[in-house]
């Protein structure tokens, strides 16, 4: 490539990418150059103005028209804007979040890294949401995993931090493999690794060995993708994982990684198999003959993690079964396929994300305090802070889908799109009724402990200012999406063009 071909690219597209990778070196820098009993958590401040400055850089592109660099490997469309919106916006939270952490078990002199590390991760992520390439995606999924491995792991003196660590490089090497061969096949059978290209490859395919081949690649992809968006039978990492990290880790994975791999899923699944022949007489796409088996996943990892929550004492564990029955009911929109997958996917993650990271927040302050994760440290919280109290019972309710909440919206736009085409998901709504219900028991436990039980200790609490910004900002989002949801919807189809451009 010639210094005229480079220099004809419109770099600006990518404003937000080099903004969070010139941040995530310079602290790298600071970090390596700061006397060491000097306090990291500027690097978390200068982190968090730099995403800050990457979020209003990505709102200056929403107007931007549909465009792709570097021979198709970059592309800015309305998936890829909407998508890294959600990013951005958690990873502020996150970084809040991670500047009020108390640090125990000699994770001081680790400080600094888990910002430059977060930021790494958060690089990978934003790479996998406007990838056009397979081999532009696997490099943004493996920054994403890489750094979150390390993050994982970063209470050396802790042994059930080391062994989650251990479990999550285990399983994430794995599926990676699992992914990478699946990807591999597409690749032997077209002779490109660009999405778009692939595409127009694979309408012309009617080879019914090349159509097993692909087959085998669709099904390789998402059990692939399923150990990273941590859904059933592929979930066994997610509770160690949660409970072993530290929390603002633990807040990372559930909603940052889990953004990020529906983007991925997403990208991949419609952008291959889309218009890859299924070689049955009808001539239906692949995507629509296999909607069975993703349907299958959705109503197994819903099940699963709301039973299995059933029987959690660890605040953290609960949280990662019900991420997991999350991960479900996102499956169920993939699974359904509906007119409006785009918006209730979008939607249902903004949702989550809101409710989600203003429960980590509360879980962190008041894990700390007490020196445990046990559900019984929430006894009496409301006596004690009746703020947060108040709080966590707003997203438990909005993540058991009450009406009045964003939760309960978006788990409606699901039902809705569930049940809109012209033979029904039946059996995939019932599940998710079912599971739904089920999931009231548990996250009403943790409302019972926090207002009917009484407290071993009756000292006030009181709350750091980030972390208060964080659960102010998560009540006012979660109500307001809950009570006028067209804000979300308009912003989005006014912005978006509701998705439109994702296949041009």
């Amino acid at each position: 490539m010639d210094l005229e071909t480079l220099l004809s690219y419109e770099w600006s597209i990518m404003a937000p990418e080099f903004i969070i990778l010139g941040v995530a070196t310079a602290l790298s820098l600071l970090d390596l150059f700061m006397p060491k009993a000097q306090s990291r958590k500027i690097l978390g401040w200068i982190g968090f103005a730099g995403i800050l400055a990457a979020l209003v850089s990505l709102l200056g592109l929403v107007g931007h028209s549909t465009e792709s660099i570097l021979f198709d490997t970059f592309r800015l469309d309305s998936f890829a804007k909407a998508f890294k919106l959600l990013l951005l916006i958690g990873a502020a939270m996150v970084m809040l979040i991670a500047i009020s952490y108390e640090l125990n078990e000699g994770l001081e002199e680790f400080r600094g890294e888990f910002f430059y590390l977060f930021l790494a991760a958060l690089l990978g992520a934003m790479m996998m949401s406007s990838s056009g390439d397979l081999i532009t995606l696997f490099v943004g999924l493996e920054l994403l995993s890489i750094s979150s491995y390390i993050l994982a792991g970063m209470r050396k003196r802790n042994l059930q931090s080391n062994e989650s660590a251990m479990k999550y490089v285990i399983n994430g090497g794995i599926s990676t493999a699992i992914t990478l061969f699946g990807m591999s096949y597409v690749y032997g059978l077209t002779g490109t690794t660009n999405l778009k290209t692939m595409a127009g490859f694979l309408t012309t395919v009617y080879d019914e060995q090349h159509i097993y081949l692909l087959g085998l690649a669709f099904f390789m992809i998402v059990v692939g993708l399923s150990f990273k968006l941590a859904t059933a039978p592929f979930h066994m990492w997610a509770p160690d994982v949660y409970q072993g990290a530290p929390t603002p880790v633990t807040a990372f994975l559930s909603v940052i990684s889990k953004t990020a791999g529906f983007a991925l899923l997403v990208r991949i699944l419609f952008s291959i198999f889309a218009n890859t022949p299924s070689g049955d007489a009808e001539g239906m796409p692949m995507i629509l003959t296999l909607q069975d088996y993703i349907a299958f996943l959705a109503g197994a990892t819903m099940i699963i993690g709301n039973l299995i929550a059933l029987r959690q004492r660890n605040i953290k564990r609960l949280f990662a079964y019900s991420s997991i029955a999350q991960a479900g009911y996102l499956l169920v929109v993939i699974a359904t396929m509906s007119l409006f997958m785009f918006d209730a996917l979008w939607f249902y993650l903004g949702a989550y994300l809101f409710m989600n990271l203003g429960a980590f927040a509360i879980i962190q302050h008041v894990t700390h305090k007490s020196g445990s994760e046990d559900i019984s440290q929430f006894a009496g919280l409301y006596r004690r802070a009746p703020f947060l109290a108040i709080a966590m019972a707003v997203f438990l309710l909005s993540l058991a889908g009450i009406p009045g909440t964003a939760g309960f919206i978006g788990k409606l736009n699901i039902f809705m799109g569930a049940l809109v085409p012209q033979e029904g998901h039946y059996v995939l709504v019932s599940i998710m009724i079912a599971a739904t219900v089920v999931s009231y028991f548990y996250y009403f436990g943790v409302m019972v402990q926090m207002f009917f039980r009484p407290a071993a200790d009756v000292g006030k609490i009181k709350v750091p200012a980030a972390l208060t910004a964080v659960i102010s900002i998560s009540i006012a989002a979660t109500i307001l999406f809950g009570v006028v949801p067209n804000i979300a919807f308009d912003f989005l189809q006014g912005n978006f063009n509701q998705f439109t451009d994702f296949f041009q």
